[in-house]
């Protein structure tokens, strides 16, 4: 017995380094001192158990990784298979087709938010996904992000100019290219901070141009006058005429003016009024919201000139209420007019007002009354105010009425001069 067990081990060395160990199934396990200081066994490269079919198998394995511990390259197979898969799923990521990218992309920015620390407006995501379903996924689908070059956006740009204009064919500019390149670029941005590939594409934005009019439109075109804003008001049925006064007078927003209530309109012993814009109708969400931002929020002197034909409003058609909207559905009714209605209202108050130009917006109103308003020397600041603007940049398209005060108040001076020096 004992000679027996002696040839045995005599047949079945141990290994020099590491153990192997013959299962009870048959096949071989292998085992090593690992430079952790921890005895591993074999394992694949995914971190699963691992055996081998021979003896020879199992020990040309360790003779492998007693290599890789020599040459300083071994690492733990826990460690080995977190970064295969984290490769696995960068790949997969690098792979993603642009529809299923941009649909996610579409939930990020609802509701992740801005630099400025605020969610973007809903009429803002709104704008975005119809940028994305209505020309993005029809052109790109499921091709892959990475393979969306400037090759292919040159090919898509060049398709998106021959759409005609929806406000006006015959302009050279449809108002739609720029603004899908703009969502476009936005998408391949965030793209490249997930590393889904090195870097957006150079995409060139085409600068803004009018569509509803040609270069040698006059912006003076869009204001209308005195006798114009009072043929709208006369044209618009007596509940919903006060609109025309509050976008032209006030300088209000059509949101604005459908989410003004009685408590918004203080009266003063003198009889002046004080306007209080709060809050605006939400064409989006049917709903009422905070103004567009915080400088919407703001207190307006109501003009003479509308005065008693607000106080008259309010006392027929405006409900007693603290709440009741100032331009209601029916007459002292609780639910404010839609902008659908108001919308149809418009244009057939346009259409009467014969003297009014057939493209001539509600919210040109509203520029009409800064304009004048920027005539009668208001500084920009006023203006911005006025208008409730947060950016500077939107006000500076009324420099031009500033400046064609400045130019009557100087000519005015050389008359004077004129007259002194001829005298």
């Amino acid at each position: 017995m004992s000679t027996t067990t002696k040839k045995d081990k005599k047949a079945s060395p141990r290994e020099t380094w590491g153990s192997l160990r013959k299962l009870p199934s048959g096949r071989w396990q292998a085992r090593y001192p690992a430079p952790d200081g921890q005895m591993h066994s074999a394992r694949t490269e995914d971190d699963k158990p691992l055996t081998f079919l021979t003896k020879t198998d199992a020990r040309t394995w360790l003779a492998s990784v007693h290599t890789k511990i020599a040459q300083g390259e071994w690492e733990p197979p826990s460690v080995v298979a977190a970064r295969r898969r984290a490769e696995a799923e960068a790949e997969e990521a690098r792979s993603i087709g642009f529809t299923e990218y941009a649909e996610r992309w579409i939930e990020f920015i609802r509701l992740e938010p801005t630099r400025g620390g605020k969610k973007r407006a809903i009429a803002t995501v709104r704008s975005y996904k119809s940028k994305v379903t209505g020309y993005l996924i029809p052109e790109f689908g499921d091709t892959e992000i990475r393979h969306i070059d400037m090759a292919r956006i040159r090919v898509m740009t060049h398709r998106l100019d021959q759409i005609p204009a929806p406000l006006n064919p015959k302009s050279k500019f449809n108002g739609i290219t720029r603004p899908v390149l703009i969502v476009l670029m936005m998408i391949l941005r965030q793209a490249a901070r997930d590393g889904i590939i090195p870097a957006a594409p150079p995409i060139s934005i085409p600068k803004q141009e009018s569509v509803r009019h040609d270069h040698d439109h006059d912006p003076e075109d869009d204001v209308a006058s005195p006798e114009q804003v009072e043929a709208l008001y006369e044209a618009t049925p007596n509940l919903y005429s006060i609109m025309v006064l509050l976008a032209a007078w006030c300088q209000l927003r059509r949101g604005e003016c459908l989410g003004l209530q009685r408590r918004d309109i203080q009266w003063h012993d003198d009889g002046t009024a004080t306007l209080q814009v709060r809050r605006q109708f939400n064409a989006n969400t049917g709903a009422m919201s905070d103004p567009k931002s915080e400088a919407g929020k703001r207190a307006l002197s109501v003009p003479r000139i509308m005065v008693e034909r607000l106080k008259e409003h309010l006392r027929d058609n405006v409900a007693p209420e603290a709440k009741a909207p100032v331009v209601p559905t029916n007459v002292r009714g609780s639910v404010p007019l839609s902008h659908t209605k108001w919308g149809h209202l418009w244009g057939d108050a346009r259409d009467t007002a014969k003297s009014v130009p057939q493209g001539f917006r509600f919210h040109d109103l509203r520029h009409t009354g800064l304009t004048l308003f920027a005539q009668e020397g208001a500084t920009l600041a006023e203006l911005m105010r006025r208008g409730g603007h947060a950016d500077m940049r939107v006000v500076l398209r009324y420099q031009h009425s500033t400046m064609t005060r400045d130019r009557e108040l100087a000519n005015r001076m050389s008359d004077r001069v004129e007259a002194q020096l001829a005298a």
